[in-house]
């Protein structure tokens, strides 16, 4: 395991963007965003790629970048909610972080627009079915579990003292 690479994990909507912007710019590391350098590479928004690609395509794109992420040293890495649950070995990449938020409350955050933006929200009972099950493969894989129902300078002070 790389001890110099943060690897954010949890459901849409649990700022791990967000969260990971600040925590890499507080302990002086590299961000990425692997949702965004797939975005990048495809020049696809993620809903365009889901449409026009499908799933499974999407979750190729995943994993050839999580490979690409074993190479780099010295980041924080906010992941696509999915990612987690199709790839195993996340510590290769580095230290895991849950970020651990309840349903009600991502709902509460995400306007109109931000849920037609992600394919997998546009069932809530389908979404709320998959919080559940991506739950339990998030608390499995992560080093550290940090509750995201606080304010963003808290969360991130509470992941530096935790680290």
């Amino acid at each position: 395991m790389k001890l110099n690479n943060f690897l954010l994990i949890g459901f849409m909507g649990s700022g791990k963007s967000s969260i990971g912007r600040l925590l890499a710019k507080k302990i002086d590391k590299y961000f990425i965003d692997t949702d965004s350098l797939i975005e990048h590479s495809e020049n696809k928004t993620i809903d365009v790629i889901f449409k026009t690609k499908g799933e499974p395509y999407f979750r190729e794109l995943e994993k050839n970048t999580f490979n690409w992420l074993i190479n780099i040293d010295n980041a924080v890495i906010s992941t696509g909610g999915g990612l987690p649950v199709h790839i195993d070995n996340l510590k290769k990449v580095g230290r895991v972080i849950y970020l651990k938020i309840d349903f009600e409350v991502i709902l509460s955050r995400l306007n109109q627009d931000e849920i037609i933006k992600r394919p997998l929200f546009q069932n809530i009972d389908k979404a709320r079915e998959l919080y559940y099950q991506r739950d339990k493969i998030y608390s499995q894989k992560a080093d550290i579990v940090v509750s995201t129902d606080i304010k963003i300078d808290d969360i991130v002070s509470k992941i530096i003292d935790l680290i």
